[in-house]
């Protein structure tokens, strides 16, 4: 087995390079990277941080306007008769964007470009906020009924707006099914090894990877997501509904008292922050460059903002406009980065770890184990430290697996865009469950196949560069179905508002007068 895991591993070694090489052009040409200043910024930064720039002044910066606004249309109650509610859809798409990476990409981007690649997450999730919004409505816009559910998401809104070709949303489609499918080994590893490690700090023992139990755990975890993703949209997301909000609040809950314990290094931690983020060597040094790209890319894989991977949920929400379901996406990139994934900066700046007198030995560290040792300097020499780190571990396994279940309900509205039977639908639910079992199998022969988990990476930038360029095509509608909200007239959302003819689902819904 193991000589098949590492042969694997060989076929997909130039998947690292290559996505270093898309994240980094054109500074990986010296022409560009002598430019002054300008040289520190790649094209998928500048396209990122434009485009969410752009937007926000476009949208007149409504996730600052309409954040409360937001917050009112998450909490209200409704009956919903086909889809999901709109906090269903908020708690759906949370449970993919907040995942591992809000604890380990945070430690990684933090350990190659110091704390000041936090403040560019923070920068990068503002204004990724409007291009989360602009994704969310145009799912909305071009969403599609199916029997008691919508769906949409970037292969519906994609096959729309460039000409309606079949070819385009079959394409779309498979983009991001094989992006999920790249994604899925490593939640699937994720859970099993964190579940492991919470075994391990209980019984204060170390549990061999190939023990039965690895395998017990295993098997349980496969047939458990199974009976899940097969009960399609609505019972994944009786799943996140219960799943999302505890995991968020123990996570927040947990990280709180350790700021509280070590309330003294508060002050430390924002200077820690904003001195990196704007030394002068910083910007005329080359440091610059590393740590504004650790942050923007690290904050893109953690809430997704331009990647139209969330699109999915926000086009299964039974929504009363298509605007109210993009400010509830934009919403989730503010959970996800300036609150989740702060707090995880937080434990990690104040440890100390990063720059201290074993700071070569913590960076040699895998990304998780980094940030319990930093949680370890948090809590030395007290019983408290195990409890900690468990909680952290339980949130570190739930956050994975909601992203497992996620990758898996998305991948099949995906496929709706190729064929809407039945049959095709279970065989994408049951590649992508094998494809998961993959990666429990991979923590149980004690293998982590580097060059597979960098297809997040590299599936991550690719979406980019096909979706980002869609949501400027369908730009003018969203403006217009935007206008359209905030006049708030009392006139049904049609597909006349944005200058179209076929938003088939909103004109069915003026017509019955819902």
């Amino acid at each position: 087995m193991q000589g098949i895991f590492e042969s694997i591993n060989g076929i997909f070694a130039f998947v690292g390079p290559l996505s270093d090489f898309l994240w980094d052009f054109p500074t990986n040409f010296e022409w560009y990277s002598s430019i002054p200043l300008l040289g520190n910024f790649s094209f998928a930064i500048i396209l990122l941080l434009g485009s969410g720039i752009i937007f926000s002044f476009r949208i007149g910066f409504m996730q600052v306007t309409y954040f409360i606004k937001g917050i009112k249309v998450m909490t209200q109650k409704r009956t919903v008769e086909t889809g999901i509610s709109p906090l269903a859809a908020f708690l759906l798409s949370s449970a993919m964007r907040v995942g591992p990476g809000n604890i380990i990409g945070v430690t990684g981007a933090i350990a190659v470009g110091g704390p000041g690649a936090l403040f560019w997450m923070w920068i990068s999730a503002f204004f990724g906020m409007a291009v989360a919004y602009m994704e969310g409505v145009l799912a909305q816009i071009f969403k599609e009924k199916k029997d008691d559910e919508f769906i949409g998401g970037l292969p519906f809104y994609g096959r729309k707006l460039l000409g309606n070709k079949v070819w385009i949303g079959v394409f779309l489609s498979l983009l991001y099914i094989l992006y999920a499918l790249c994604c899925l080994p490593a939640q699937g590893f994720n859970v099993v090894s964190s579940v492991g490690r919470m075994a391990e700090i209980v019984t204060g023992t170390t549990i061999p990877t190939d023990s039965a139990f690895y395998y017990a755990v295993g098997a349980i975890i496969v047939v458990l997501t199974a009976l899940i993703a097969f009960g399609g949209i609505k019972k994944v997301t009786k799943w996140t509904d219960k799943m999302v909000p505890v995991m968020a609040v123990l996570y927040i809950a947990v990280v709180l008292v350790l700021i509280v314990l070590n309330f003294d290094s508060v002050p430390y931690f924002f200077k820690a922050v904003f001195s990196g983020a704007f030394k002068p060597e910083a910007f005329f040094g080359g440091m610059f460059g590393t740590v504004l790209a650790q942050g923007v890319k690290r904050g893109l894989m953690s809430n997704e903002a331009g990647q139209g991977t969330i699109t999915m949920s926000a086009a299964a929400a039974d929504a009363n406009h298509p605007c109210e379901q993009g400010i509830l996406a934009s919403l989730g990139v503010f959970l996800d980065t300036i609150v989740i994934c702060t707090l995880s900066g937080f434990v990690v700046v104040m440890a100390h770890c990063w720059n201290g007198s074993n700071a070569q030995a913590w960076a040699e560290m895998d990304k998780l184990p980094k940030f319990t040792e930093s949680i370890a300097q948090l809590t030395p020499g007290t019983s408290a430290n195990a409890i900690v780190t468990f909680l952290i571990t339980l949130c570190f396994c739930m956050f994975a697996y909601t992203c497992l279940l996620g990758m898996i309900s998305f991948s099949e509205i995906a496929a709706n865009r190729i064929r809407k039977d039945k049959k095709f639908i279970n065989v994408v639910r049951i590649i992508a469950l094998f494809v998961a079992a993959f990666g429990i199998l991979c923590n149980i022969a004690g293998l982590e196949l580097g060059n597979l988990w960098a297809f997040s990476d590299l599936g991550n930038i690719l979406i980019v560069f096909f979706n980002v360029p869609i949501v400027y095509v369908g730009a003018k509608y969203v403006l217009r179905a935007t206008a359209h909200y905030k006049k708030n007239d009392g006139t049904p959302f049609t597909s006349e508002v944005i200058g179209r003819d076929d938003c088939v689902y909103w004109d069915e819904k003026a017509k019955q007068g819902k």
